[in-house]
């Protein structure tokens, strides 16, 4: 459900009443976002976890009809909403599951960034709008099997063949792949690493799903093989020259998942509460034991803090300041304390905490993705180490 409203409109876990500093376009597209999520995701969710399979390509069409897809970017079919009011999309998809959540961050924040911060104009005008849409599914091709924190090592290839571009190599845990119409893959060339559009439908590229996951799995996740595929010239992001080209991209998905994940732990304590209000031993509402109350007002002021944090960076991403360290402090920090609540929220659950009733448990295995992907929480402590000390500790 999404969250409930009291005492004058205010959400009743909003012990800080944060609402009253969101403009009314915020609010209206969280409720947008929250009413679709309600309507087209939690009757559903629940099967789509258990058999392991979610309708990407009907989800992606409904979430193009509202402005979803590069909902943060300007033109080309996107809508241009601030960064603000794209983190509270964020959090009432994930509220819905963080599959659901990374289908959108992939699309709009990774393939579909990549393509507008870094192609041609004829690139945008051919890949954009359709994929604004939900026509067209985009995914980002950068893990490789043997090197996920580590994208310096990639052994993926792109070598020139006359005026074409012929790529060799692989990528792993692909989000989006097995269904995509196009990938953004990036390799070593000659000349550094560089990034190209590729229609999935080109000779030598193969897909393959990503079977018996116990997380993420009403999330379509793949590996792409590249079997000397040949592409014209123009298929390179003529922009994007070296790492940081895909790091930037993965600082916007970042930033996306600041958000998100308290959307899960929001979810997570709507469900504890609920249960805790009904839920009667030793002749009362185990709410009022003492023990369930600490539980949850530790939780609640958890998510608040996380809502502050994310509220502020995404502020600063309005401003055009918001730095990548910055990123890494709230991925670091939210995604860890929405697992933290997952985990508590089931065992004021009890045994029916497992129960696939009930969304907490479903949340806390999709968390466990969350926690590694776009960064470990290795990586974000390294990347905030580095800022405060002046020293790069990624090879020692």
């Amino acid at each position: 459900m999404t969250e409930a409203f009291t005492r004058a409109g205010t959400p009743p876990l909003d012990l800080l009443d944060l609402d009253g500093s969101l403009t009314e376009e915020d609010r209206q597209i969280r409720s947008v976002v929250g009413q679709l999520v309600a309507t087209r995701v939690r009757p559903h969710v629940a099967r789509w976890y258990e058999i392991g399979q979610a309708p990407v390509r009907e989800l992606a069409v409904e979430f193009g009809k509202v402005g979803l897809l590069g909902m943060h970017l300007t033109g080309y079919g996107c809508a241009g909403a601030s960064a603000v009011a794209y983190g509270l999309a964020c959090l009432e998809l994930e509220a819905g599951d963080s599959g659901v959540r990374s289908l959108v961050s992939v699309q709009g924040s990774l393939a579909m960034y990549a393509i507008w911060r870094y192609g041609s104009e004829e690139q945008k005008q051919q890949w954009l709008p359709r994929m604004a849409a939900g026509e067209l599914i985009g995914c980002f091709g950068l893990t490789e099997p043997d090197h996920g924190s580590d994208p310096a090592s990639m052994t993926t290839r792109a070598r020139r063949d006359g005026t074409d571009w012929v790529l060799t190599g692989g990528k792993m845990w692909i989000t989006n792949a097995p269904v995509a119409d196009l990938a953004v893959v990036w390799a070593r060339t000659d000349e550094g690493v560089r990034g190209f559009v590729v229609p999935m439908a080109t000779p030598g590229v193969t897909a393959r799903e990503i079977r018996h996951k116990m997380s993420l799995r009403a999330s379509s996740t793949g590996e792409i093989v590249l079997d000397d595929v040949r592409l014209p010239a123009d298929a390179q992001l003529p922009a994007a020259t070296g790492l940081r080209a895909p790091l930037s991209c993965l600082t916007e998905a970042r930033y996306g998942i600041v958000w998100g994940a308290l959307g899960a732990a929001r979810d997570c304590l709507h469900a504890a509460i609920d249960y805790a209000t009904s839920r009667m031993q030793f002749g009362r509402p185990i709410a009022g034991f003492q023990l369930t109350q600490a539980k949850l007002a530790d939780m609640a002021v958890e998510l608040q803090k996380g809502y502050l944090l994310a509220l502020h960076l995404g502020r600063l991403a309005d401003a055009g300041t918001l730095r990548p360290e910055q990123v890494s402090v709230g991925k670091l920090n939210n995604v860890r304390e929405a697992i933290a609540i997952a985990r508590e929220c089931r065992t004021i659950l009890g045994a029916n905490g497992i129960s696939g009733e009930y969304p907490v448990l479903r949340h806390a295995n999709n968390l466990e993705s969350v926690l590694t992907y776009e960064g470990t929480s290795e990586i974000h402590q390294l990347v905030i180490g580095q800022r405060l000390t002046g020293l790069s500790a990624f090879n020692g």
